[in-house]
C-alpha cells in the first residue's frame, strides 16, 4: 500500500512538471506577431491576414460593414493567400497576359477588375473543363457561337486570346446594360443571364450582394475580388519576388492567311520555328493542318526571332 502511493506521489510530481513546461511556453499575442515581412518568413508562423474595410469590382463598393458579406470576403482571401504555388503561378501568368488582355478590355469600355475575372476562369490557361468549356475565357460551344467564334474541330477561337477576350467583353456588357451592375454581369457569367435574372426577381431584389445563390456563384465575385487583392498587394501577404521571376509576353508578328494550309509543320519552318512553337503561340489551330474552303482570313502569330534559340 505504502509503495502504491509513493508511485502516485511520483506521478503527480511528473504531471506537474509538465504544466509547469506548457506554462513557460510563449504566449501568442499581438505583442509578439511578426512585424515585418523577413520577420513572418523567419518565424514560421501562420497568420490570419487583415480584413478589408473597403474594397470595390469595376468602381462599384463592396458592403463590407455586412458581417455575412465580410466573413465570405474573408473566407477567399485566406484560401488564395495560403496557396501560395498557385498564387505565385497566377501572379507570373498575369504579368505575361494581363497587359494584352487590359488593352482589349479598355478598347472595348470594359473595366480592368474582369482581368481576374479570366484570372479565376483558367488561371489564364487554354484549359478545357468537364463540362466542355474552353479557352482562357471557359466559353461553351453555344455561347462562343453566340458571339461570332468559330468553333469546330480544324479551328476553334476559344483558345484565341484576342478574339475570345473580345467576344467576353461583349457579353460582359449586354449583362451590364441589362443589369445596370458589373458586378451583377460578373455573375452571371457564371450563372447564366437567365439564372441571375430569375433569382432577382424570385428574391425581390436588385443587388448581387442580397442574393442567395448556389454556392459557386455565391463565391465567383468574392473569387474574383481576392484575386484582384492578391495580385494587386502581393507584398500585403508575404510574396516577394523580382522581374526575373516572372513569366514575359513573346511579341509576334502578324502573318495573314487566306487559303488552306496543308502541313503546318513545313509552314512553321518558313518562319524559322517548329511545329510546338507555331501551335504554343496559335492554340486555335486544332489540327496539323487548315481547311479554309471558305477562304477566310485568319491571323497567325509568329514570334520574332531569337527569343527560342539559344544564346
Amino acid at each position: 500500500m505504502n509503495l502504491f502511493k509513493w508511485h502516485y506521489f511520483i506521478l503527480l510530481f511528473c504531471l506537474y512538471g509538465v504544466f509547469l513546461l506548457i506554462a513557460q511556453q510563449q504566449v501568442v499575442s499581438e505583442d509578439n506577431w511578426p512585424n515585418t515581412i523577413e520577420d513572418f518568413n523567419d518565424s514560421h508562423w501562420v497568420t490570419a491576414h487583415p480584413i478589408p474595410t473597403e474594397m470595390s469590382f469595376a468602381d462599384e463598393p463592396v458592403p463590407l460593414h455586412n458581417p455575412d458579406i465580410q466573413e465570405r470576403m474573408d473566407r477567399e482571401i485566406l484560401v488564395n493567400a495560403y496557396w501560395q504555388s498557385n498564387a505565385f503561378l497566377l501572379m507570373k501568368r498575369t504579368h505575361k497576359f494581363g497587359p494584352l488582355i487590359d488593352s482589349i478590355l479598355a478598347a472595348e469600355s470594359v473595366p480592368l477588375d474582369f482581368k481576374y475575372l479570366a484570372v479565376i476562369e483558367s488561371g489564364l490557361q487554354n484549359v478545357s473543363s468537364p463540362a466542355g468549356a474552353k479557352g482562357f475565357w471557359q466559353f461553351m460551344r453555344s455561347t462562343a457561337k453566340e458571339f461570332d467564334l468559330e468553333v469546330n474541330a480544324n479551328v476553334d477561337e476559344r483558345f484565341n486570346l484576342v478574339l475570345a477576350t473580345q467576344a467576353a467583353a461583349r457579353y460582359l456588357k449586354q449583362a451590364r446594360d441589362e443589369f445596370g451592375s458589373w458586378t451583377l454581369a460578373a455573375a452571371s457569367y457564371n450563372a447564366g443571364r437567365a439564372g441571375i435574372r430569375r433569382e432577382l426577381t424570385r428574391q425581390g431584389v436588385s443587388n448581387y450582394y442580397d442574393l442567395l445563390l448556389n454556392e459557386e456563384t455565391s463565391r465567383y465575385v468574392f473569387r474574383i475580388l481576392a484575386v484582384k487583392r492578391l495580385l494587386e498587394e502581393p507584398q500585403q501577404y508575404g510574396f516577394q519576388y523580382n522581374s526575373d521571376h516572372l513569366y514575359q509576353w513573346i511579341p509576334t508578328r502578324k502573318v495573314k492567311v487566306d487559303t488552306a494550309v496543308r502541313d503546318f509543320v513545313a509552314f512553321a519552318e518558313k518562319f524559322g520555328i517548329n511545329y510546338k512553337i507555331l501551335k504554343i503561340h496559335n492554340p486555335w489551330l486544332r489540327e496539323g493542318h487548315l481547311n479554309n474552303s471558305s477562304r477566310k482570313e485568319y491571323t497567325i502569330d509568329i514570334p520574332l526571332p531569337g527569343y527560342y534559340s539559344a544564346p
